[in-house]
C-alpha cells in the first residue's frame, strides 16, 4: 500500500462548490453477503443523471491481441467530451440502445437504514431491452459472487447491497454510496483548475507542494483500481470495462488523498474465467473471438488471453492518469493519448516518451513516469506489450515500485 504524506500533506480542503468536510473512509466491517431484494427496504431520491453505451463495432490496431477489435458495449462516459466521442466514430463507433439512469436513495429498513444509497438501473422488458437484462443480470451475480464471503470483500470494489426488479421490467441494483466521482471526473477538474491557476502558479515551492499532492493522489488511485483488479482476477473473474469513468472516488480534493478510497464499479461486462467457464458467455463473445485470432486456442490460453487484455486496459487507464491531469485542458485527451500510444508509436512507449519530452505543456507528466528512473514508463511498456504473453498479472502491477508510491 502507498504510504502515508508527511502531516503538512494532509490538511483537508474544499470540495468543490466550497465547502469544507473530510471524507470517509470506511472500513468494511463483516457483515452479511445477503441482498436485499424487497424494494421497500429502499427509498429512492433525485435522479443524479443517465448514461448510455458505447458499441465500437471495428478498430484497426498495430498491436497482435492486445486492443479489442470487437470491445462490446461500454459506458459512454470514460472520460471523453462529446466532440471525442464524435471523433470517435470514424472507428465505426455506434451508441448502444441501452441506456442507465442513476439515483439517489437510502435503506428505510432492516440493520442497515439509513446507509445512503446509488441506484443503477436498467430499462425493462417494456422497452425491448433484452441486452440490458443480460447486462444487469451479469452485474449482480459478479457482485453477488464477490460478496459471497463476508470475510473476503474488497474495499476497493463497489458494495452492492440488493436489487429488486419494478412490474415495468426496470433491473435496479442498489449500491452503497461510497461516492459519486470517478477518476474521469477528477482528471476533468484538475486539467481545468489548472488554467486557471497559471496566472498565479509562480511561486516555485508552491507548485512543489501541488504536484506532490497530485502526485500522490494519481499514485493511491491507481494503486486502490489495481487492489480492485488483483481481487477480481484472484476469484477469476475479469472487469472488461476498465476506464477512468469505472473508478469512483470518495473525493477529488488533492490534499484529502490520504483519505482517498478508489472502488471499481460497472461490472456489467464481467467475465467468468473460472475453467469450466471459459469460452462461454453471452457478453464475452468478442472476447474469446480476439483470444482465438491471438493464437489463444486452449482453455488455459485463452484464460490467459482474458487476463492480459484486462492488464493492457489498467495500461491504458494508468496512461490516461498519467497524462489529463498534469496537463492543461484541451492539451491532452483519452482519445488522442490511445491513439498517439497504439497508431502513432505502435505501443513503442520508450518512442513516445521521446516525442512527449519535446512538447513543454506535456513536461509534468512526463516527469511523472519518470520517477524512479523512468519507472512509470516501464510499467507502461510492460502492461500495453503488443504480445499479450508478455504482459505482467494484476499483483505483479500492484507490487511495482511506481504504483506501490515508493517513489514518492
Amino acid at each position: 500500500m502507498l504510504k502515508a504524506l508527511p502531516a503538512r500533506f494532509l490538511v483537508v480542503s474544499p470540495e468543490p462548490g466550497g465547502r469544507r468536510r473530510r471524507p470517509r473512509r470506511r472500513s468494511l466491517r463483516p457483515i452479511s453477503s445477503a441482498l436485499m431484494t424487497n424494494p421497500a427496504y429502499f427509498e429512492v431520491g433525485r435522479l443524479l443523471g443517465s448514461y448510455g453505451f458505447m458499441n465500437i463495432t471495428s478498430y484497426s490496431s498495430s498491436q497482435s491481441g492486445g486492443l479489442p477489435n470487437d470491445i462490446g458495449n461500454q459506458d459512454l462516459s470514460l472520460g471523453y467530451s462529446p466532440e471525442e466521442i464524435e471523433r470517435l466514430r470514424v472507428q465505426d463507433v455506434g451508441e448502444g440502445e441501452v441506456k442507465i439512469r442513476l439515483y439517489e436513495g437510502r435503506v428505510v429498513q432492516g440493520p442497515l437504514k439509513g446507509t445512503q444509497t446509488v441506484f443503477k438501473v436498467y430499462p425493462g422488458a417494456i422497452a425491448g431491452a433484452s441486452e440490458a437484462n443480460l447486462m444487469a443480470l451479469n452485474e449482480l451475480r459478479t457482485h453477488a459472487f464477490l460478496q459471497s464471503n463476508a470475510r473476503d470483500i474488497c474495499e476497493n470494489i463497489q458494495f452492492l447491497l440488493g436489487a429488486f426488479e419494478t412490474a415495468t421490467g426496470e433491473q435496479w441494483l442498489a449500491f452503497r454510496d461510497d461516492g459519486r466521482y470517478s477518476a474521469a471526473d477528477y482528471a476533468k477538474i484538475t486539467s481545468e483548475r489548472q488554467l486557471k491557476e497559471r496566472p498565479n502558479f509562480w511561486n516555485p515551492y508552491d507548485r512543489a507542494y501541488k504536484l506532490e499532492l497530485r502526485r500522490y493522489f494519481v499514485l493511491r488511485l491507481l494503486n486502490g483500481a489495481m487492489c480492485g483488479l488483483v481481487h477480481m482476477h484472484n476469484h477469476d473473474r475479469l472487469h472488461q470495462s476498465l476506464g477512468p469513468s469505472s473508478v469512483v472516488l470518495n473525493t477529488v480534493a488533492e490534499k484529502n488523498g490520504y483519505y482517498l478510497l478508489p472502488q471499481l464499479r460497472d461490472l456489467a461486462f464481467s467475465v467468468d474465467i473460472g475453467y469450466s467457464s471459459v469460452g462461454v458467455g453471452a457478453l464475452s463473445d468478442g472476447l474469446w473471438r480476439r483470444a482465438s485470432a491471438a493464437g489463444a486456442s486452449t482453455p488455459l490460453e485463452k484464460r490467459a488471453f482474458g487476463v492480459a487484455d484486462d492488464i493492457y486496459g489498467a495500461g491504458l487507464l494508468i496512461a490516461y492518469m498519467a497524462f489529463i491531469p498534469f496537463c492543461e485542458a484541451g492539451i491532452m485527451d483519452g482519445i488522442s493519448l490511445q491513439r498517439l500510444l497504439e497508431n502513432t508509436f505502435r505501443l513503442d512507449i520508450y518512442a513516445a516518451r521521446e516525442y512527449c519530452l519535446e512538447d513543454d505543456k506535456l513536461s509534468e507528466a512526463v516527469n511523472f513516469l519518470d520517477l524512479g528512473d523512468g519507472a512509470g514508463w516501464e510499467l507502461l511498456q510492460a502492461m500495453l506489450n503488443p504480445d499479450y504473453r508478455k504482459r505482467p498479472i494484476a499483483e505483479a502491477v500492484l507490487n511495482h515500485r511506481f504504483i506501490t508510491g515508493a517513489l514518492l
